[in-house]
């Protein structure tokens, strides 16, 4: 796409695609798009790019007639925009086709895949290569996030190519399917020249049948990875093990293993900063500090240090980029503090995330007494397939409250996971549950019972209706009325 061309993206507010289509505006291109709804924070991005936005689907959305469609994998038959652009016979192609096509080319692909952590894990790997760059410009990177990194304020930025120079391009990988026409994970295009896999567990149940499918997806893509490649691989999962079983590229293991390559000693917490001695080869590489809780988060730093190391970058870059990481908007994010009660927001999709996440605010809010807020409203959390896992995860909380499962009607009622069941298992352990149907039955229900030194964790990977914005004021209202 030499030439200036109207772009239109059905299904933009994903924070893929909206970040597609601010690259590709920066290339020069007319870029519309659409969704059913939108909301924060790739709303927010969309607007700052200038990006038109159309509410809900309709074909008259397709008006004037753009070049070239790009259809998120979310959109379905049945969606009257991508009817139209099948009738008309509109060019049509996915966003993980336009990022090989146009912005992989001639650069070094670096990969952050796995069930969890994927955002984190390449946002640190891009502020590591940012900050080696002030030095070292061949690493100034060019990227591709699944969130906002907060030390850059966007999910994105594509470098012009220099001749002569392979600039890194780093992507978050995802293992969800590219697009109707395309069954096979996104990151099967991305070709990587070196990668990262944090995880491997069963996920997006409504696409893959289970776990055994999974593991094909990501040992599809070890065998991608050329045999000059590298592959840094979490220790600490069988799942994992299996994956990379067969890979023709060197594998480094990272993690708490005796025998990883890449070993994480003496790991302590104080409040929100973590710090840790890590080894490479059995030798110490560097005393790292990141200013964010949980041992998931360490595990994360630490992938990404050793692919940015093994890449050529040094440690005391690593060292500085750590330290001043500012996270990804809506991990472990502090969205208000009202009265002294703090409200995190963190895109859970899956019970080991919401394990961790509560571990990581246990650790971080030592003594308070803390709040889960859940909305199931992933393909897998709306599923019953980790109802006992939930339940688990969930335990870890003083209270627990969900809401009705997101678009319940969407889930064969066999496959659907019973919120009420979850609470009825909670209050069996004598835990505080309770069900709503809704953020605003939350908000009610809630608000009176909060007091000073509460944290309510807010789980969900979507807009929750509005209870960011919602709960705030209700607790502000409940403590006025208490004084």
């Amino acid at each position: 796409m030499h030439s200036s061309k109207h772009i239109h993206l059905i299904g933009v507010c994903g924070t893929a695609m909206a970040s597609l289509a601010g690259m590709l505006k920066a290339q020069g291109h007319r870029i519309s798009g659409s969704d059913a709804a939108a909301y924060p924070p790739m709303s927010d991005v969309l607007e700052e790019l200038g990006i038109t936005l159309h509410q809900p689907y309709a074909e008259a959305n397709l008006e004037p007639r753009p070049d070239l469609v790009i259809v998120g994998n979310a959109i379905s038959r049945g969606n009257v925009e991508l009817e139209r652009v099948l009738d008309t016979r509109i060019p049509f192609t996915s966003m993980a086709a336009v990022l090989h096509d146009e912005f992989l080319a001639g650069r070094e692909s670096l990969v952050v895949a796995g069930t969890h952590g994927k955002t984190t894990t390449t946002s640190m790997l891009a502020w590591i290569y940012e900050v080696a760059s002030r030095t070292q410009p061949q690493f100034a990177p060019s990227f591709l996030i699944g969130g906002v990194a907060e030390n850059f304020g966007t999910s994105f930025r594509v470098r012009p190519l220099v001749g002569g120079v392979l600039q890194p391009f780093l992507l978050e990988g995802d293992e969800y399917d590219t697009a109707f026409f395309d069954k096979g994970p996104k990151f099967l295009h991305y070709f990587p020249d070196a990668a990262i896999l944090t995880h491997v567990e069963f996920d997006h149940a409504d696409i893959y049948v289970d776990l055994a499918a999974v593991k094909t997806a990501f040992k599809r893509l070890v065998n991608l990875i050329p045999r000059r490649g590298r592959l840094i691989a979490f220790d600490g999962s069988e799942n994992v093990s299996e994956c990379v079983g067969r890979a023709f590229c060197a594998v480094e293991r990272y993690g708490f293993q005796v025998d990883s390559h890449w070993r994480l000693t003496d790991l302590r917490q104080e409040g929100v900063v973590s710090t840790w001695t890590l080894l490479r080869g059995g030798e110490r590489f560097a005393e790292l500090q990141l200013p964010m809780a949980g041992e998931h988060n360490a595990l994360n730093a630490t992938a990404a240090a050793a692919l940015a190391a093994g890449q050529g970058v040094s440690a005391a870059a690593i060292v500085e980029a750590l330290a001043s990481f500012r996270s990804v908007k809506r991990r472990l994010e502090v969205r208000a503090e009202v009265d002294g009660v703090t409200i995190i927001d963190d895109f859970a999709h899956h019970p080991t995330a919401i394990r961790e996440t509560l571990r990581a605010l246990r650790g971080a809010y030592p003594g308070r007494r803390l709040w889960a807020v859940l909305e199931p409203r992933s393909n897998t959390l709306r599923r019953n397939v980790f109802e006992q896992e939930l339940v688990e995860s969930l335990a870890l909380a003083d209270r627990s409250v969900l809401a009705a499962i997101f678009k319940s009607e969407a889930i064969p009622a066999d496959e659907r996971l019973h919120p009420e069941n979850v609470v009825a298992a909670l209050q069996a352990r004598g835990m505080p549950s309770a069900v709503y149907a809704d953020a605003d039955g939350i908000v009610a229900a809630i608000a009176p019972e909060l007091r000073a030194g509460d944290v309510v964790a807010i789980l969900s990977n979507g807009g929750f209706g509005g209870i960011y914005e919602k709960l705030p004021q209700a607790i502000h209202r409940s403590m006025a009325v208490r004084a």
